[in-house]
Order: C-alpha cells, then structure tokens, then sequence
C-alpha cells in the first residue's frame, strides 16, 4: 500500500519548507500533516516525507521514534497522555493513570472498542507545576484528580454522542 499526500497537504508542507533554509527542517511539520491525513505515521508516510524532504529514511524514522506526539500505529478520536514523572508521579499521576485503565477497561497502547478512547503513558510535559497532568489530543489538562478525570472522561463521552 502506498501513500500519499492530498494536494492541499502538499501545499502545507511546501510552505513548511519555503521557512527554512534546509529542506530537512520541515520534518516535523510534514510528520504532523502526514499523521493527521492518515490518522498515524507509517513506514508508507514517512517515505513519502523522505521523498518530498529529499532526505534518507532514517532521518524521518528518527524524529517519528523520537516524539511521542507521533503515533506509529492508530489511536483514539481521544488520545489521553498521562504524565508519569517525578512532579506527576508525586502528586498522584501513577494512580490517575490506573484509574484511566480501569474505567475505560483498556492498557496502555490499546484503543476503546469503539475506537474513542487510547491511552499513553508519557514522561515529562512540561507542565510540571499543574501536576498532575494529561493531554487530550494535545490540550492539557493539569492539576487533576480522580473526580476531575472522571468528568472529563464523561464530557468526551459526551461530546462523542
């Protein structure tokens, strides 16, 4: 199976390029565009970023395994990070994360049945002083605890109807 861009991605990539001096600096961006037309990164997209970059392979395959904000295999409509590192972890992240699991009655990497919900365990957000600490699809969500998960569990939920 073999992927490509739409052209209006083309476009969005190409004036990613034309900010930089180097063609290889627009990899991020063209990994962001690239995950949301297809949903996640594959070794299909990623040679077509390679491509288009007119860079080795190995140079996207590092930046797409480096960032956990690129996801190698399909997640939720709701993409749930919870923070685990020292700040998180001391402020009751280890238990909010385990709390995720129960309720949504999934592990770590899964998604949902009905594909709504996929869960990650993360470290460092950087948001170490609204700990602790979650992204849904990359908005955060800080100084949680286990009645302020639940109902944001329940409004995605919600939302989703």
């Amino acid at each position: 199976m073999s992927f490509k861009f739409s052209e209006e991605n083309l476009q969005k990539i190409n004036k990613s390029i034309a900010k930089y001096p180097y063609k290889k600096s627009a990899v991020m961006d063209a990994l962001y565009i690239g995950q949301e037309q297809n949903g996640y990164i594959t070794e299909e997209v990623m040679q077509e970023i390679a491509k288009i970059l007119e860079i080795p392979l190995t140079d996207v395959l590092g930046v797409a395994t480096f960032y956990t904000m690129y996801h190698k295999k399909p997640v939720g409509k709701y993409h749930l990070q919870v923070c685990t590192n020292v700040s998180c972890m001391l402020r009751g992240g280890v238990e909010l994360l385990k709390q995720l699991k129960d309720e949504l009655k999934i592990e770590e990497g899964e998604v949902t049945p009905d594909g709504l919900f996929s869960i990650e365990e993360v470290e460092c957000m950087g948001a170490c002083g609204g700990a602790p600490m979650m992204s849904v699809n990359y908005e955060y969500k800080e100084n949680l605890t286990p009645e302020k998960l639940k109902v944001i569990i329940n409004e995605l939920r919600n939302n989703s109807k």
